[in-house]
C-alpha cells in the first residue's frame, strides 16, 4: 500500500525518517500578483512570506487537479494499485473532492480517500501513522479505525496578529473579521472535528495575551504534568513560535516534534504572523502491531 497525501499536511520528514515509507506528496498552489507557484516546487517558504508582505493584492490558493491525483495515482498503480490518499479537510478545501474524483479517472487504481477533518501538523500526524502502520503490515480497515482515533483525539489552536487573509479567504465570517480588525483583537481559532472547519475557542487583546491562553486551553484539557505530543508551527513567526514553546513548556511533559513552517498556501490564508499548536497524548502514537 502507498501513501498519497497534499502539501497542506505539513509532513516535514527528513529523508532517514521518509525511509521505507512510501509518501508520496502532491502540491498545493498559490497565485500571487498573477504568478502561480506549486508548493514545494517553483517556490520556498522563506521567500513566499516577502513576497507576500510586499505585494499590493492578496493571495489565491488552488488545490490540485483531479488531473494531477488521477496522473499519481496511474503512475503508482503499476507498482502496487493499493493507495490510501490522506488530506486537508473537505471543510476548508477542495483537496479531498479533487482526489476523489481523480481516483474514479483511474479504476486500476484502488484508492481510499481520507478526510483528515483538519490541517498542517495534526493532518500530518495522521499521514506519518499510516505509512508506519502499513510499513508495520496492518489492514486498511485497521489503519483507518486508527487514523479516526487520532483524529477525535488530536487539537489544534493557532492565533495570528491580523485577519484580513482570513476575512480574503472566506475562512470567517466577514463582519467578524471587521469588527476584531477594528477592536484589534486576536482570535484563538482551532479546527472542529464533525464537519472540519474553523471554531473560535476565544480571544485576547494582545498577541502576548493569545499566546497564554493557548495555553490556557491546552491546560484546561489535560491535566498538568501529562505526556503529550506537540508540534508548533508557525507561517514567517520564529520568535513567536517560540514564546509559545516557552509557554507550554512549563506545564506538561512535552514530546516535542520539530519546529516548522506552515504549509506556505495554508499561510497565505493567514499571513505571516500566524503560530500555532497541535497536542495530543503522546501514548496515542506508540505503534503496536
Amino acid at each position: 500500500m502507498q501513501i498519497v497525501t497534499d502539501s497542506g499536511t505539513d509532513v516535514h520528514l527528513t529523508p532517514k525518517q521518509l525511509k521505507g515509507l512510501a509518501i508520496h506528496i502532491v502540491p498545493l498552489s498559490v497565485t500571487l500578483e498573477g504568478k502561480t507557484y506549486l508548493e514545494g516546487v517553483d517556490i520556498r517558504n522563506e521567500d513566499f512570506y516577502p513576497l507576500l508582505e510586499a505585494s499590493h493584492e492578496l493571495p489565491l490558493t488552488s488545490q490540485p487537479s483531479a488531473g494531477a491525483f488521477a496522473d499519481l495515482y496511474r503512475s503508482l498503480a503499476k507498482t502496487d494499485p493499493e493507495i490510501l490518499s490522506i488530506h486537508i479537510s473537505l471543510g476548508l478545501s477542495g483537496t479531498v473532492n479533487a482526489a476523489r474524483a481523480g481516483a474514479a479517472l483511474v479504476p486500476e487504481a484502488h484508492v481510499t480517500v481520507v478526510d483528515t477533518k483538519t490541517l498542517s501538523a495534526p493532518a500530518g500526524w495522521q499521514v506519518e501513522a499510516a505509512a508506519k502502520a502499513v510499513q508495520a503490515g496492518w489492514s486498511l480497515e485497521k489503519i483507518l479505525a486508527y487514523l479516526q482515533k487520532i483524529s477525535l483525539s488530536t487539537d489544534v489552536v493557532y492565533t495570528l496578529k491580523e485577519l484580513k487573509y482570513l476575512i480574503h479567504g472566506g475562512r470567517i465570517s466577514h463582519m467578524k473579521g471587521l469588527i476584531g480588525s477594528l477592536l484589534n483583537i486576536k482570535p484563538l481559532i482551532g479546527v472542529e472535528k464533525v464537519k472540519g472547519t474553523y471554531v473560535q475557542y476565544g480571544q485576547a487583546r494582545s498577541f502576548e495575551r493569545a499566546i497564554q491562553s493557548i495555553t490556557d486551553y491546552i491546560r484546561k484539557k489535560y491535566k498538568e504534568g501529562t505526556e503529550l505530543r506537540v508540534q508548533v508551527v508557525h507561517a514567517n513567526n520564529p520568535e513567536g513560535a517560540q514564546k509559545l514553546i516557552d509557554s507550554v513548556a512549563q506545564y506538561f511533559k512535552c514530546n516535542w516534534l520539530p519546529t516548522n513552517q506552515l504549509s506556505l498556501v495554508l499561510g497565505a490564508h493567514v499571513g505571516a504572523s500566524m503560530i500555532g499548536i497541535a497536542f495530543a497524548p503522546e501514548k496515542l502514537f506508540n505503534l503496536k502491531p
